[in-house]
């Protein structure tokens, strides 16, 4: 395991703790089967199994009492909701988990069948033992055991399981809008996300949102002799590169106007966390094979990470690249765009600086387009908010530590839609080992994080109840 071994407390109450040892090993069964569910949402051939995955998740919370359990149909891949809101003045909270899990390609890095699922020196080895059927197993047992073992839930409780999360939750956003009414809630709780470097206790508090973008270059109709037209004609790659390198400053800054102007500074609060974290550059570089960590200057790498927003070329080609030579003007040239983008920034206004840029200083002889290919939204709930005070807390209770804060440069679509769509504060809760191997072979959950998340999601509902949202 990454970093320092992990241990947990016992719950205080009595009833619960005896409940959860003594259906151990049904839990630890039951969590092995729902892995053995191929639930590949990507690849049409498992449409079938998402469906299976589906209906295991909506037998479950069926059979401890959930209400108004379905499996939803999408355009894609079923979304299965249920809800338990007996809990008369407490809060409502919007739990959320997905199904989907990534393909499993290359097989044969897989030391062990991908679902056929081996538990040795406490960690399960399987797809989707972290990411995230691992962590959607752990709030149905936390659910159950608070039913089974005192009769009631301390709080409300909506449950909404998608399986598109692998694939961009696509028909995801169109649900949410269509059940928006029934969707009523207080808070959103997210567990799919993990712990610090280390399995150090963590809390995800923000997580970037995104602007992606592609440059088209277009020259003569069909690629050119180099040496009969060059010197008379633009060469689209070349302008392509001319365009690219303006798009950063040497220093590493994003040289497009305006860029900033968005960007909300980090609170005293939010550098001191970040500040805690360790981390150490030399170590970083060499695990990833870096010859040093770079980036914009006055802020930390952790900062760079999580609360910059960036630029970046994901690709780019024109032209010839074969084996050999081949002398050619190319006809056309092209590059992929992204902006990972932080609070306040709108991903549709950072498309149009940047097309504006573009174009403004687009070389002569050329064609040049700039076309929006997708955007998703930020996610951001402060450190002091009463729901991630709570979820702190019950870190604390469960870990014995208190949490490390974390703002993630990736994406969830959930989170943001949470915020944008309906309104909710996002609490990003998540168990998983730092070094989980999530989307790559071998990925794997340890019983220690699962175990310790399932008594923290336990004593979190107990505390949300006592806490006005």
């Amino acid at each position: 395991m990454n970093g320092q071994a992990l241990s947990f407390r016992p719950l205080a109450d009595e009833r619960l703790e005896t409940y959860l040892q003594r259906t151990a090993d049904e839990r630890l069964a039951d969590y092995l089967d729902f892995l053995r569910i191929p639930s590949i949402g990507t690849l049409s051939d498992h449409r079938a199994d998402m469906v299976a995955a589906a209906e295991f998740v909506a037998e479950r919370l069926k059979r401890m009492g959930i209400d108004n359990v379905e499996v939803s149909p999408t355009a894609g891949h079923p979304i299965v909701y249920g809800d338990w809101l007996h809990a008369a003045g407490a809060p409502t909270v919007l739990v959320y988990a997905h199904y989907d899990v990534q393909p499993v390609d290359p097989l044969d890095l897989w030391r062990r069948p991908p679902f056929e699922p081996v538990v040795e020196d406490g960690r399960v080895f399987a797809r989707g033992a972290a990411d995230d059927k691992g962590q959607l197993h752990l709030h149905l047992w936390a659910a159950r055991a608070l039913l089974e073992a005192g009769g009631r839930l301390p709080l409300n409780l909506r449950f909404v399981f998608e399986g598109e999360e692998e694939s961009g939750s696509t028909n995801f956003e169109p649900w949410l809008a269509a059940n928006r009414q029934r969707l009523a809630a207080d808070l959103a709780l997210i567990s799919d996300t993990g712990f610090f470097e280390g399995n150090r206790p963590a809390i995800t508090i923000g997580l970037r949102g995104l602007m992606y973008a592609q440059i088209d270059v277009t020259g003569p109709r069909v690629d050119l002799h180099s040496g009969t037209y060059g010197g008379n004609v633009q060469n689209p790659a070349n302008a392509l590169a001319a365009i690219v390198a303006r798009l950063k400053n040497a220093d590493g800054s994003v040289a497009v106007p305006g860029f900033y102007d968005e960007w909300r500074p980090l609170t005293e609060r939010e550098r001191e966390e970040f500040a805690r974290l360790p981390f150490d550059e030399a170590d970083f570089a060499r695990g990833h094979g870096l010859h040093s960590v770079v980036g914009e200057p006055g802020h930390l790498p952790l900062e760079r990470r999580g609360a910059r927003p960036t630029l970046d070329v994901n690709g780019i080609w024109g032209g010839f690249s074969g084996e050999g030579s081949k002398t050619i003007i190319p006809a056309h040239a092209h590059a992929k765009i992204s902006c990972r983008l932080v609070p306040d920034m709108d991903p549709e206004r950072t498309f149009e600086r940047l097309r504006d840029f573009v174009l403004a200083g687009a070389p002569a002889g050329v064609d040049v387009d700039v076309r929006l290919i997708n955007v998703g939204q930020w996610s951001l709930t402060a450190i002091d908010h009463p729901a991630t005070e709570a979820a702190s807390a019950a870190l604390v209770d469960v870990f014995g530590e208190q949490p490390y804060y974390l703002r993630e440069g990736g994406s969830i679509p959930a989170a943001a839609l949470f915020g944008s769509l309906l309104e909710l504060p996002v609490v990003l809760l998540g168990f998983t080992p730092p070094d989980d191997q999530a989307h790559a072979p071998n990925e794997w959950m340890s019983l220690d994080n699962y175990e310790g998340g399932l008594r923290t999601i336990v004593r979190y509902w107990q505390r949300l109840a006592e806490v006005a949202l």
